[in-house]
Parts: structure tokens; sequence; C-alpha cells
């Protein structure tokens, strides 16, 4: 397969069946943030309720898009992390790997609502940092801190968000809705009895909107962990989207060249002088790669993951430039970097992409995974988190609350912690019912806890892990 050797063929296997392996843990463990509020107010029963879940979790993934995928891709800057050593890539995608599997198990096990995506982020922010203290190095970075950073204002704001509108939710139902109603859905259900029809069909919906947009989102961080792996180790094969005729790009690649040209670069900063001047080369050397006599409409293998890197600077640095009050281009000129230097349909779409085999591998994954060990975090989430049994208005604010944020954020490409959102979301309902004092503090504490350690511990863990693969292989 792929002309590879038979160890580096099997470490490959290996690599993608921890991928599977950790999405499938990902559906487990966060399972409960869909299903918890209609299992506590006996809208569904709970092995029907997981069912139903998983396969809403299965076609958020399959029809979700790949916006957050190609986020945690580029969170990496994989193209300066190779070199000419397989083995070091194995050594990279083993420790991101093995650190967010170990601790999302890890958290699961004590009935932790701790986030996935923390768990994975943090685990390649930790490889990238080991990468930047080895000898090796010659590029003096490891990580691409304006992803991070954006990656990480997502993570921070999602669950205050979530937070803060659950509370003015069940404020708008109780002000706008009528005595009556207001008596049935702020009541806590009966035992082993489904609510009335049409508020378990709110609640239905709102679970499936939640698994949907989970898939959406979280299942996407599989899917890019996937093209993370298969980048780094067969990067002849996938660093490029084979589907596409690389000559078509050159048309594009001209333009953006002359209106970067257009830049007076006096007004700006040395920083900025100075990548303007590698883009410059990158423009020679992308143009020289597409000259070069194709077979079947594809570039050589060896000059693949050079095209790749050559694409990539010159998206960032456009972006770069469009944010540089600076810079001297025409409203045209921005746009038209814009739509084709960093948009999606532009060059991007030579890079930023995932095979349709790796998006079903990954909607499977995720799909069984939701079905299996949910009653854990089931219980912190319905029990544990405030002091009252979870209401009917309670359950659906949450999870109304979970699946408007996490939409608008797969929308935007941006990862976002379904886990922490629908805790924030449940806290916010409780503390606007009978305030502060409805919120179990042990449970709030141990959230918060979580919380705080996945990022430097899973950073910590990866980065270590990186040191002895890297030292082993």
């Amino acid at each position: 397969m792929f002309g590879l050797e038979t160890d580096i063929f099997f470490l490959l296997a290996f690599s993608i069946l921890a991928a599977c392996a950790f999405e499938f843990v990902n559906g487990f463990h966060d399972t409960a943030n869909a299903v918890a509020t209609v299992i506590y107010t006996n809208s569904l029963k709970p092995n029907i309720a997981v069912v139903w879940s998983g396969f809403m979790n299965f076609l958020g993934v399959f029809f979700g898009g790949i916006a957050v995928a190609m986020g945690i891709v580029n969170l990496l800057p994989v193209e300066l992390l190779i070199d000419q050593n397989v083995y070091h890539s194995v050594a990279m995608i083993f420790s991101l790997l093995f650190s967010a599997i170990i601790w999302n198990l890890g958290t699961w096990y004590f009935g932790l609502p701790s986030s996935s995506s923390h768990t994975l982020i943090g685990s390649i922010l930790g490889v990238g940092l080991a990468f930047t203290f080895m000898p090796e190095n010659n590029q003096g970075v490891g990580v691409n801190w304006s992803k991070a950073k954006e990656l990480f204002m997502s993570l921070l704001t999602s669950p205050i968000f979530g937070f803060a509108l659950a509370i003015i939710l069940m404020f708008m139902l109780r002000r706008l809705l009528s005595k009556t109603i207001r008596d049935v859905i702020f009541s806590e259900p009966k035992k082993n009895q489904p609510p009335p029809i049409w508020i378990r069909g709110i609640l239905i919906v709102t679970c499936t909107l939640v698994s949907f947009f989970h898939g959406s989102n979280d299942g996407q961080k599989g899917v890019g962990l996937v093209m993370l792996i298969l980048i780094g180790i067969v990067p002849a094969q996938f660093a490029l989207d084979s589907s596409k005729d690389p000559a078509t790009m050159k048309n594009e690649i001209l333009q953006i060249e002359q209106v970067i040209g257009r830049i007076d670069t006096t007004a700006l900063s040395l920083t900025n002088r100075q990548m303007i001047r590698t883009m410059k080369g990158e423009f020679v050397n992308l143009e020289q790669l597409i000259e070069k006599p194709m077979v079947d409409h594809q570039m050589a293998e060896g000059d693949r993951m050079e095209a790749r890197r050559a694409l990539l600077l010159i998206s960032r640095g456009s972006k770069t430039l469009l944010e540089d009050s600076n810079v001297n281009l025409s409203a045209a000129d921005k746009a038209y970097l814009k739509n084709q230097a960093v948009g999606e349909a532009g060059v991007r779409r030579f890079t930023d992409y995932a095979p349709g085999w790796v998006i079903l591998m990954i909607s499977l994954s995720l799909g069984l995974g939701t079905m299996v060990g949910w009653k854990r975090i089931v219980v912190t989430i319905g029990e544990k988190i405030g002091k009252q049994h979870l209401t009917y208005a309670q359950g659906a604010s949450a999870e109304l609350v979970a699946a408007s944020t996490i939409g608008v954020s797969s929308y935007l490409g941006l990862p976002v912690s379904t886990t922490h959102v629908l805790s924030s979301g449940i806290a916010g309902s409780m503390v606007a019912s009978k305030g502060v004092k409805n919120l179990q503090g042990g449970t709030i504490r141990n959230i918060v806890i979580a919380w705080v350690l996945t990022l430097p511990v899973t950073m910590f863990l990866s980065g270590s892990l990186y040191a002895f693969f890297r030292w082993v292989l």
C-alpha cells in the first residue's frame, strides 16, 4: 500500500486504528452531552437514546464539512515538522494519539465531563513545543500560534457563552409563557413517566440537534487527526488533493503574486517586509513546480510536499497582510486575496481536503463509540451538577444552547467543547432557577479542575512521549 516498507505500513495502519480508537472514546465519552436530558426527563429510554444519538453523530461527521478538521491540521505546521526520517513523523503521531486517549479514558473512568477538544489540541501543542527544542529544528517554530490563539479563544469563551445564554433563556421562558405552561415545564419529571407529548418532542429535537452538531464539530477533529497521520507518514500521496489538477492553480498563483507585488513595503514592519520577500520566493518555487511535466495531471511525488508548504506559506502570509492596516491595497485586491489566497475555494482547496473514506471511517468510529460507555458521565450531567432533579425547561434550555453554540462554531470552522458547553448550560439553568446555591460545589470544582488541567497535562504528556519516541524510533 502506497509503496511503503512493511514496517512503515504497519505503523501507518496502527496509527489510523489509534485515531479511530480516539474517536470511538470521544463517542462514548461525550454521548452524555446529548442524551442526559432526554434520559433524565424520561423522554427516551437509555438504549434508544444512545442509538439515536450515535446515528445522528454519524450523520454529523459525514455531512458537517471539513472546516474544523482543517483547523486541527493547520494548528501544527506539519509541513515544517516533517524531515527525511519518517520515523520522526511516526513519533509525532504516536505521541499526540496516546496522550489524548490516556487523558480521555482517565477522565471518563472518574466520570468527569472533560473536553476531547482540549485534549486533542493540548496533545498537538505539546508535540509542536517539543519539536521547537529539538536539536535538528532550524525553523524556530513548532506551533501555528495564530491558529492556536484562535482555537483557544473559541474553547475559552464557548462555555461562558453557554452559561450566560442558558440563564437568559430560562428568564425568557418564565416571563413569556403562561402560568399553565410554566407549571408543566418547570416541574420535575415523574419517575418512570414520559413527559407530555409536546415537551417530549422538543427534548428529542434538541437531543437530535446536539448529537448532529457534536458529530459536525468533534467528529471533524478525528478527520483532522487522520489527515495529520496521512500527511505525516505518506506525504507524497496526501500532501495535495489528488482529485485536482495542480496546473489549474497557475493563473491564480500569478494573480496573487501580482497583487502582493503592488504592496508598498515602505510602510510595513520589518517582519512583514521579510514575509513578503519569503512569499515572492515561494511564488517562484511553486511556479517552477507547476511547469514541470506531470503524469496523469499530478506532480511528481517528491514535489507534492514542497508545493503544499509553498501554498500554505503564501496563504498564511496573505492572511497576515490582510490584517495589517498599513497594507495599501485596493478593496478589489483585498477581496481577491481573501477569496483566492485565504478562502477555501481558492488555492487552499488543494491542501484543505479529506478523502471520503477518511470521513466515513471517522463517522463510523464516533457513531459506534456513542452507543457504549455512556452511563458514567450521564450520571454526572443529570444528577451531580445541580442539587435538584433536571426539569423539562432546564433540559431543553441547556440542549438548545449547546446545539446553537456548536452549530455556529462548526459553521465558522472553530472547535468547541461539547462537554463544557452543555455542562455550563445545565449549570446556568440551575442558577437561573434557585441561584448559585443550587449548584453542587464538589462536581463543579471537579469539572473546572479537569478543564484547567487538560491543556497543560496533555501538552506535557505528549511532549514527553514525543521526546521518548524520537529517542526510541
